[in-house]
């Protein structure tokens, strides 16, 4: 349960009418519905009444709009408070991140936050996700962007909007580089650079069909910036996210995504119940706050 949802549930509760409510909230009708029966359906109870002329709230949602008024209370309270000291607010965030287009948002939040904060300094380890998660897992690291499939279960998150394409690249004289798109099953018989990380491994490989021992896979890579400079030299094709590529991209090559359309997102994710310092806790928050504005 997030401190938008009950901010959310407060304003409908307030004007009685989810019409009156989406506009002092600035949201869309169907995320605040939306919201407000994620919030029942969590606690196992109806918070409100529907009806014609506007809404009723139930027992349960008079007592739980006491208690969500008081817990707003005292996080507007609290947050006043570390407003209060931004100017002595300092310390060491350190972040992992994959190459990936949500890269472009991690950038702006860090850029955002030094303005506020002009005391804290960012560590940013770019690394791939594997090697984040261990250390975020060992406490080498608070914050990490990764890119999905994750397994998210110890962790809080927030998922970002920008969509991801798979695709191929290749140099551009090689005998596929005019195709729009390609299959997958089309690179079965080419030199293949593949990403080193399991998960992703796995689903490309289930793409192509076949098993590793039946492809030449001359290279294997944790970060595309350096298997780019493989496949400007002919090595093979890489296997590749064009959001990635972005951040390394080179005119002697193309990327042509894979048909059918494989998707993915980044994710940022920090530890569930980890005491974070001051200066992390504020990051969270603009992160956390990042996500209304997201829906």
């Amino acid at each position: 349960m997030e401190l938008r949802t009950l901010r959310y549930f407060l304003a409908t509760a307030m004007e009685g009418n989810i019409t009156r409510a989406v506009d002092i909230l600035h949201v869309t009708q169907p995320t605040l519905s939306r919201q407000i029966m994620d919030l029942e359906k969590e606690l196992g109870t109806t918070l409100v009444i529907r009806g014609k002329k506007g809404l009723t709230l139930t027992d349960d949602g008079l007592y739980f709009r006491q208690r969500a008024e008081e817990i707003i209370e005292l996080a507007e309270r609290l947050e006043r408070q570390f407003v209060g000291k931004s100017e002595t607010i300092s310390g060491v965030i350190n972040i992992g991140a994959t190459e990936a287009v949500g890269s472009r948002m991690l950038a702006k939040l860090i850029q955002n936050f030094s303005k506020k904060y002009p005391l804290v300094q960012f560590y940013l380890y770019n690394e791939m996700a594997d090697t984040i998660k261990d250390r975020l897992d060992k406490g080498l690291a608070e914050i990490g962007l990764l890119l999905e499939p994750v397994d998210i279960l110890k962790y809080d998150y927030v998922r970002l909007t920008q969509k991801e394409t798979w695709g191929i690249l290749v140099r551009n004289d090689h005998p596929l580089a005019s195709s729009d798109v390609v299959s997958a099953q089309e690179m079965a018989d080419y030199p293949l650079i593949l990403p080193l990380r399991e998960k992703v491994r796995a689903e490309i490989l289930n793409w192509i069909g076949k098993e590793e021992k039946d492809l030449c896979i001359p290279l294997s890579y944790t970060l595309l910036s350096n298997a780019v400079l493989l496949v400007e030299e002919g090595l093979g094709c890489a296997f590749c996210l064009d959001g990635a590529l972005a951040l390394r991209n080179s005119p002697d090559l193309r990327f042509i995504p894979i048909s059918p359309e494989h998707t993915t997102r980044s994710v940022l994710v920090w530890k569930k119940n980890q005491m974070f310092s001051p200066a992390t806790s504020l990051f969270i928050q603009e992160i956390n706050m990042m996500r209304s504005y997201m829906k």
